[in-house]
């Protein structure tokens, strides 16, 4: 399947669409005042152990501390293999430690940490603390996997081997190609453990590469029929990264000229509004409905308008075989993360039920990110989940809304009418006052000079005192206030 990659750069942000068949996959956003710290190495201090979590609180540099299990000690890991002592006594407060990001920050929650630093190259990954060479599991049978692990061991210095994972993109790499990666990243660990030397914590010792060059290293295959890139500057930049780090990918970087922006050019802009909404419809005329909440996102199925062309039980598969592929495609759009449960339109075949599921398992093949699919449960929904490495896209570029508050709703003109009655009649009879005046949105004025007026009226007649109205344009529906006059 052929694919694209456009990437759209301006000094506040860089965005990247991946494109296949000329269809929107995957979005990828990097702001420059909050770029992603997953694989940046710090030195940091020790602030605070939690021996009944058996974490420990770890200050380097960012806004929130971030946070250290004892399970991602790997010295400790290594020592004393799957039993690691308590927390308390391998760390202590004020101690300096040197660690690396293995999860972004997300929401309230600090970062993730790990002591076991690796460093990524386009081929390899390097483990600088470990001596053992791994290979990508999908990389072929073990008789090829053992050739590539002495490959490797024959091209490593044997003064100080380190560790090594070949990553699936390795298997058809030269030697030549092998060796240029392993001393990549040799000097990038020389230049970690140079900056660590004399440093106070916090200290950043290494950031890792840029969305556009992680983009070049990571992301593009031998599919990629080009990387279109809208700035000249950028341009340039990313084929020097590519000319000396990924040559064979240096020929299909493009400068895109053209008036009308890239983004605009191949409709990634109604992509991105389509993938902010909460209703996604579908070619057949049905439509999906996406929640995303604190805890998990929920995806519901609905047959909409489709009413097919043979019986029921057919219209319903074959709007679950279109949702099937659609809720795949959009998880990545969305970048949606941690446990997603899904509710297909109930099929009472099973035939049916092991078609969906296989296709859905078919078109989720296409994510990078590690996906667990738990099958049907008996109240029919599709248990699954997504590991969750940064924010979703919702979450990268709104905001809860200041009205409802996140609620996704408001309460009507008319109970907000009732409230205002009642705590007239509360602040009556608590302060004494010649007049009492209410100022709320128009909506609601609206309300008590219509329907509601002849209720204000008793209201004033009841507690003695005249109550005035004040439509104040720049309130919400729900926002009032009672001024005493």
């Amino acid at each position: 399947m052929t694919e694209q990659f456009l990437l759209n750069f301006t000094p506040q942000e860089t965005r990247v669409a991946l494109l296949q068949q000329g269809v929107v996959q995957e979005l990828h956003i990097e702001r420059t005042n909050g770029r992603g710290i997953v694989g940046n190495v710090y030195l940091g201090k020790i602030v605070r152990v939690l021996p009944g979590m058996q974490s420990a609180f770890v200050e380097i540099g960012l806004e929130r501390t971030a946070f250290l299990h004892v399970a991602d000690i790997w010295e400790e890991r290594q020592a004393n293999g799957s039993e690691p002592r308590p927390i308390e006594r391998i760390l202590a407060e004020g101690q300096s430690i040197t660690v690396q990001v293995q999860k972004d920050p997300i929401g309230t929650k600090g970062a993730r940490l790990t002591t076991q630093i690796s460093i990524a190259g386009r081929l390899l990954v390097h483990l600088p603390q470990d001596s053992h060479i791994g290979i990508s599991q999908r990389i072929g049978d073990e008789g090829e996997r053992e050739s590539l692990r002495k490959r490797i061991q024959a091209l490593l210095p044997a003064d100080d081997p380190g560790g090594y994972i070949l990553r699936t993109v390795a298997a058809d790499a030269s030697d030549d190609e092998l060796a240029a990666d392993i001393a990549y990243l040799r000097r990038i660990w020389r230049e970690i453990k140079s900056r660590s030397v004399g440093a106070l914590p916090p200290t950043l010792l290494h950031h890792d590469l840029t969305l556009g060059q992680r983009v070049l290293r990571d992301l593009v295959t031998k599919e990629t029929t080009g990387v279109i890139i809208d700035s000249r500057e950028n341009f340039q930049k990313l084929q020097s990264f590519a000319a000396e780090y990924v040559p064979q990918v240096a020929s299909r970087l493009m400068h895109y000229t053209g008036e009308r922006p890239l983004f605009d050019l191949h409709g990634v802009e109604d992509e991105i509004q389509k993938a902010l909404a909460r209703r996604v419809d579908l070619k057949s005329g049905g439509y999906l409905i996406m929640d995303q909440t604190e805890a998990m996102t929920t995806i519901d199925v609905n047959t909409g308008g489709y009413v097919g062309s043979r019986n029921f039980d057919d219209t319903i598969f074959k709007t679950n075989l279109e949702a099937a592929q659609t809720i795949a495609r959009q998880l990545r759009l969305r970048n949606l993360g941690g446990i997603i449960i899904v509710d297909f339109i109930d099929m009472e075949s099973e035939e049916h039920q092991t078609a969906v599921l296989a296709e859905f398992n078919k078109a989720l093949a296409r994510d990078h990110t590690r996906i667990t699919v738990s099958g049907f449960t008996q109240l029919g929904l599709v248990e699954m989940t997504r590991k969750r490495t940064r924010e979703s896209l919702a979450h990268v570029l709104c905001e809860p809304c200041p009205t409802c508050g996140g609620r996704g709703e408001v309460k009507t003109a008319q109970t907000v009418c009732y409230e205002v009655l009642r705590e007239l009649l509360r602040e009556a009879r608590q302060f004494t006052s010649r007049e009492m005046r209410v100022l709320a949105g128009p909506a609601v004025i609206d309300l008590f000079l219509e329907e509601e007026s002849q209720a204000l009226a008793m209201l004033s007649d009841f507690i003695g005192r005249p109550i005035s109205l004040h439509a104040e344009s720049g309130y919400t529906q729900e926002q009032f206030d009672i001024v005493l006059m």
